[in-house]
C-alpha cells in the first residue's frame, strides 16, 4: 500500500495558568510513553517547546509542530486548559485535529493534583463550535495515559484518510456507458472535499495505450502476472496486451498526478472498450487496486473515492461490487439456514465482472467476461478475474453526492459467508443483519447506485468519523438499523 500517507502526529499539551504546569507536562509524557510502547503505526511527535497557556504559546507550538512536519494534531488537555488558545491552535493547524482530556490519576491527590480536564473538554467543544473549527472528539474523550493512547490509535486511520483526501487526484476516463446514470453525480463536492479531478476521454487513453506497443517493460509485467495467476492463467495469449494497458495507466498516473501525492482512477470498460482495445481491463484494475490505487468501473467517480477512503482507513486493499442479486431460496435452505444466524432477506450476492484482487479471492481464474461475450466475440472479452470472495468480516459502504449536490453516505457491517457461489465473476455470498430493511430504506430511499465499496474487516467506526469530519451530516449517514428500530420512511404497519 504505497498510495497513502504514514501520518506524523503532533501532541501538544495545554494548561490553564492557574493550574500547576507540571500536571500537563507529566501527563503528556506519560501519554507519549504509553502510545509508543503499544503502537507504532504513526510517527508521534511530542511538542517540547511549551505547554500552551496563552495565544503566544499557541503560535510557538503551532510553528514547532509545522516545522517538525506534523500532518495531524492531538490537543491534549492535561488540565482544564485555555479554551481560546487551544481552539485557535486547531483553527490555524492545517490538518486533522483531535481533542482529548486527561482523567484524574488517584483519589489520594485531588488537591494539588486535580486537573479538571473533564470540565475543560466541555468548554473546548463549545469554543470549537463558536469558531466553526472541525475536530475529532472520541466517543468518551477522557482517560488515563493508556486510554488516551488507545484514542490516538483510533484517530490514526481517520487522520490518515483526511490527510490523503487533501492530496488526492481522481483520474477518470469517460464518458459513462449508456444507461449508467446511476454512476453520475456532481463533481462540485469533490472540490469541497479538497479532491482534484482530471476528466479524460476514452480516446485519450486509447492513444496512450497504442503508444505503449512494444514497451520493453511488458515481458517483466507478463512474468509478474503469470506468477500471480498460477494455474488460474486461462488466457495466457492476452497477458501482453494487459501488461501494455497496466503500464499505460501507471505512466499516465505519473505524468498526470501533478502536485498531488495520491491517485484513484474511475475507468471505463464497455461498450467500445473491448472492441477497440481487444480485451477487458478487469484484471489490470484488480492489480492496481491491490497496490492501493483503487480503480472503479463504469466511470464511477464516487465509487473510486469511496474505495480510496476505505483503503486509507483499513490500510488494506478494497473492492467495488454490485449489490447484485438475491440468494435463491433453495441455496439458502441448503447451505445457510440453521448454520448461520441470518434470514434469507439478510443475504445477497455481491458481484463484479472481475476487478477484485486475487488476494481477496479463495482461488482465481483469468478468463473471458461472460456477460459481454453474450453479444460480442469471446476473444475481445478476455481479461476478467473470476473467483469466490474470501469469507470473513466486511464493511459495505459508500460516499455519494446526490443530484442536488449534497453529500450522503452509508455504512453496514456484515460478512462474506463460506458458501460456494456457483456463479461467475468476482462474487460472494454476503450477509448483513437486517439487510432487507437497509436495502429498502437506506439504499433505495437514499437513491444510491448499485455499486458499493467493500473493506475487508469491520471499519464502520472509523468510516463514520471520517464521513462526519469531511462534512456529511450525521443524519445523512445511513446504517443497518437493528430489528425493532424503525427507519423514518418505514411503514409502521408493515
Amino acid at each position: 500500500m504505497n498510495n497513502m500517507p504514514k501520518v506524523k502526529i503532533g501532541i501538544v499539551a495545554v494548561s490553564r495558568d492557574c493550574f500547576p504546569e507540571s500536571l500537563s507536562v507529566n501527563r503528556r509524557k506519560a501519554l507519549v510513553d504509553a502510545y509508543t510502547k503499544k503502537y507504532d503505526e504513526a510517527d508521534i511527535y511530542e511538542c517540547p517547546i511549551c505547554i500552551v497557556e496563552s495565544e503566544i504559546h499557541m503560535v510557538q507550538a503551532l510553528e514547532d509542530v509545522k516545522k517538525a512536519g506534523c500532518e495531524a494534531l492531538v490537543v491534549y488537555l492535561g488540565n482544564f486548559g485555555p479554551e481560546i488558545s487551544e481552539t485557535l491552535l486547531a483553527k490555524h493547524f492545517d490538518g486533522p485535529c483531535m481533542f482529548i482530556a486527561a482523567a484524574e490519576e488517584t483519589g489520594d491527590n485531588l488537591v494539588q493534583g486535580r486537573g479538571d480536564a473533564y470540565c475543560g473538554m466541555l468548554n473546548a467543544s463549545y469554543n470549537l463550535q463558536l469558531r466553526n473549527v472541525k475536530a475529532y472528539i472520541p466517543e468518551y474523550p477522557v482517560g488515563d495515559a493508556e486510554d488516551c493512547a488507545d484514542m490516538i490509535h483510533e484517530f490514526v486511520p481517520i487522520a490518515r484518510t483526511i490527510v490523503a483526501l487533501s492530496q488526492l487526484k481522481i483520474i477518470s476516463f469517460g464518458p459513462r456507458p449508456l444507461n449508467f446514470l446511476a454512476c453520475n453525480a456532481p463533481i462540485k463536492q469533490l472540490y469541497n472535499l479538497g479532491v482534484e479531478i482530471e476528466e479524460n476521454s476514452e480516446l485519450d487513453l486509447f492513444e496512450a495505450f497504442n503508444k505503449h506497443a512494444g514497451d520493453p517493460r511488458i515481458p517483466d509485467v507478463v512474468k509478474d502476472m503469470e506468477a500471480e495467476l498460477g494455474a488460474g492463467n486461462k488466457k495466457p495469449e492476452i497477458l501482453a496486451k494487459l501488461a501494455q494497458y497496466e503500464l499505460t495507466l501507471l505512466d499516465w498516473i505519473e505524468a498526470h498526478k501533478g502536485y498531488r501525492k495520491y491517485v484513484a482512477i474511475a475507468g471505463k470498460c464497455w461498450p467500445a472498450f473491448q472492441t477497440q482495445f481487444g480485451f477487458v481491463p478487469c484484471y489490470v484494475n484488480s492489480r492496481l487496486t491491490g497496490r492501493g490505487i483503487p480503480v472503479s468501473c463504469e466511470v464511477d467517480i464516487y465509487g473510486a473515492l469511496s474505495e480510496f477512503i476505505g483503503t486509507c482507513v483499513s490500510g488494506d486493499m478494497v473492492t467495488l461490487l454490485d449489490i447484485n442479486n438475491s440468494v435463491p431460496k433453495d441455496m439458502y435452505e441448503a447451505e445457510i439456514k440453521g448454520k448461520y444466524n441470518y434470514t434469507l432477506n439478510d443475504t445477497f450476492m455481491g458481484f463484479h465482472c472481475g476487478n477484485t484482487n486475487s488476494k481477496k479471492l479463495t482461488s482465481c481464474s483469468m478468463k473471458y467476461q461472460l456477460i459481454m461475450a453474450r453479444s460480442l466475440p469471446e476473444e475481445v472479452t478476455q481479461g476478467t478475474l473470476e473467483g469466490d470472495i474470501v469469507p470473513g468480516d466486511i464493511t459495505f459502504y459508500r460516499l455519494q453526492s446526490t443530484a442536488d449536490n449534497k453529500l450522503r453516505a452509508y455504512i453496514a457491517h456484515g460478512e462474506v459467508l463460506p458458501v460456494a457461489t456457483r456463479s461467475f465473476g468476482g462474487v460472494g455470498v454476503f450477509a448483513i443483519p437486517e439487510m432487507g430493511r437497509f436495502y429498502r430504506h437506506v439504499l433505495i430511499e437514499g437513491g444510491y447506485p448499485h455499486h458499493g465499496a467493500v473493506a475487508f474487516g469491520h471499519y464502520g467506526k472509523a468510516l463514520y468519523e471520517v464521513f462526519k469530519y469531511i462534512g456529511v451530516e450525521p443524519t445523512e449517514i445511513g446504517y443497518n438499523q437493528p430489528a425493532g428500530v424503525r427507519y423514518p420512511t418505514e411503514n409502521p404497519f408493515a
